[in-house]
């Protein structure tokens, strides 16, 4: 494993530790954390979402974060308070794992930028 990769699996261990803290459960994997700022961002507070309503909520997470990385800028908030996001920059074609780092990397900068938790 090269450093950068064990630098970012710290960071993100950090991350699940400190959700879990703030939260009271600590997120299984990146799927509960897209999740959780799928729900912060949706900004309708925690309730009961269908499996569908769920897929939306991590899609809108995955576009957020991507955002940062010039991926993907807010288009509209429907008139049920969805945010809806056009792809504005070509996703680069990886593998799954480095899909994985991507998004990893990109949910720890949003928490970085969001709620200005530095995490080393």
């Amino acid at each position: 494993m090269f450093k950068r990769d064990l630098d970012l699996e710290k960071r993100w261990a950090k991350l699940l530790v400190g959700l879990g803290e703030t939260i009271g459960k600590k997120p299984k994997d990146l799927n509960g954390v897209l999740f959780l700022i799928g729900v912060q961002e949706l900004g309708q507070g925690t309730k009961t979402f269908s499996k569908e309503q769920k897929q939306d909520l991590m899609h809108i997470a995955v576009c957020k974060v991507l955002s940062y990385a010039g991926f993907y800028e807010l288009d509209h908030i429907d008139q049920d308070g969805w945010p809806h996001w056009k792809l504005v920059k070509e996703l680069p074609h990886f593998d799954l794992l480095d899909q994985e780092k991507l998004l990893k990397i990109q949910v720890l900068e949003y928490f970085e930028k969001e709620y200005q938790i530095e995490i080393e």
